[in-house]
């Protein structure tokens, strides 16, 4: 009256059950080695792209005989004061009422007071000086001025000089 088929090893005995658990059981571990790959490649992605990530807003620089300042552990934050009068932090444009409050706030995030000033060469020094001034009662103490290296000592020679 019912005549069933067993098929060799998943069957109906006991011992055919038991084989088809283990086999559907879940594997326990997690396979890490493709996630350390993709953070290796992620990792040296952003080795290779930070030093791009400079400032590059387009400033007429002067050309002084200073020498360059040793890099620092933190980006130092960098103001750009542009020929036309804007002012940015960083690659942003900032409203020059706003600047202040900015700044404190950017201070209040960092280790770091150092900041540096890139004025275009023919800004008035009355300009800058304003600017400067912000800064200060920002809170920031350790301002540096960046100029183009290369420029004419006060002896009448060409120095040679970085770019800070």
């Amino acid at each position: 009256m019912g005549a069933g088929v067993m098929q060799k090893g998943g069957g109906g005995g006991r011992g055919g059950r038991l084989k088809g658990r283990v086999r559907n059981k879940p594997m326990a571990e997690i396979n890490v080695t493709p996630f350390v790959d993709v953070m290796l490649v992620l990792l040296i992605i952003f080795m290779v792209a930070a030093p791009l990530l400079t400032v590059g807003v387009p400033v007429q620089l002067p050309e002084t005989a200073a020498k360059a300042l040793q890099q620092e552990r933190e980006e130092p934050l960098s103001i750009t004061m542009q020929a036309d009068g804007k002012v940015l932090v960083q690659e942003t444009e900032v409203d020059k009422a706003q600047l202040v409050p900015l700044l404190r706030a950017v201070i209040a995030q960092r280790s770091d007071d150092k900041i540096f000033l890139r004025a275009d060469t023919t800004l008035p020094y009355g300009e800058i000086a304003i600017v400067m001034g912000a800064l200060n009662a920002a809170g920031y103490r350790n301002i540096g001025l960046v100029t183009d290296g290369g420029g004419p000592l006060l002896n009448g020679a060409s120095g040679e000089g970085g770019n800070q």
